[in-house]
This record gives structure tokens, sequence and C-alpha cells, in this order.
């Protein structure tokens, strides 16, 4: 029998829901509001001013959606002035899309109202909680880049990922 001064063992599945729920109630309190652009606009021009300049079909890998969305998307950023589609230098069957000016000021404002939005709930913790906080951020970014195998095959395979 375990001695109850003894942290309880780690529950990964348990660990996981929590932290899809939190991730989730966040994430829904510190969208940007600005520029009228929904989540899967904002995030793929993200990847466009981060990444870019982008075919396409990379933007969809990277975004983990099909195709024809990933076209539409485009279309609408770009009917917005946000990107600007150009030939494929290498590929002359396919285009580039690379932000523009707009587009870049557009991913720094949202990335600018998002931190003030975070910094306000932050201010709701003791300093105990922050640093809490604060302590969990390495993992935190490691988690936000690793990509898992059996995600890859899904993306790779058109599952949609959650």
């Amino acid at each position: 029998m375990p001695n109850s001064s003894e942290p309880a063992p780690l529950d990964r599945a348990e660990t996981a829901a929590r932290l899809a729920v939190a991730i989730g109630r966040i994430n829904r309190r510190i969208r940007p509001v600005g520029e009228g652009l929904t989540q899967a606009q904002l995030s793929a021009l993200s990847s466009i001013v981060r990444k870019g300049p982008l075919r396409p079909g990379d933007l969809g890998r990277i975004e983990s959606i099909a195709a024809p969305s990933a076209t539409r998307v485009i279309a609408e950023l770009e009917s917005r002035g946000l990107v600007d589609r150009h030939a494929d230098p290498v590929d002359g069957r396919s285009s580039l899309v690379s932000a523009t000016a707009a587009g870049s000021a557009a991913v720094r404002s949202a990335r600018i109202e998002r931190a003030e939005r975070i910094s306000v709930l932050l201010d709701g913790l003791d300093d105990d909680e922050f640093a809490t906080v604060t302590a969990a951020l390495d993992a935190l970014e490691i988690t936000a880049v690793h990509v898992p195998e059996k995600t890859i095959a899904a993306a790779e395979s058109g599952a949609a990922s959650v």
C-alpha cells in the first residue's frame, strides 16, 4: 500500500483531458476579434507569415486541412489583400502564397491582442500559481511543436485531427 505522503502516480490520460479543456477555454477567451478573420484564416495567415512563401498543398499539410480547404482559405485571404499568390518558379503548375505587409501586420496585431488577453488572465493568479505556469512553459513549448508519428500518419491520410 502506498505511503499517504507519496504523490499519486501521474495519470497521463487525465492530464491530457484536463489540459485539453483548459487550453480550449483559454483559447476561446483570448481569440482576437480584429480583422474579422476566422481562427482557421488567422492560423493559415500566421503560417504563411512564419514559413512562406508556401504552396497551397504545403499550407494544407502545416494546418492539417484538406487541399480544397486550404485553397478556400487562401482565396479569402487574397481577396482581403492579406496574401499574394504568384507562380512557383520551380513548378509552373503550382503557385506560391506570400503574406503582404497588411497580412504580416494583421498577424502581429492578433498576437499582441492575444498576449494582452493572456496577461489579464495571468493577473488573476497569485505569485505561486504564476510561478507554476512559468515553470510549465518549457514543457508546453516543446509539446506545441512536437508532432507524434501517429498524428503525422493521420494528417497524411486526410484524417481530421482535433
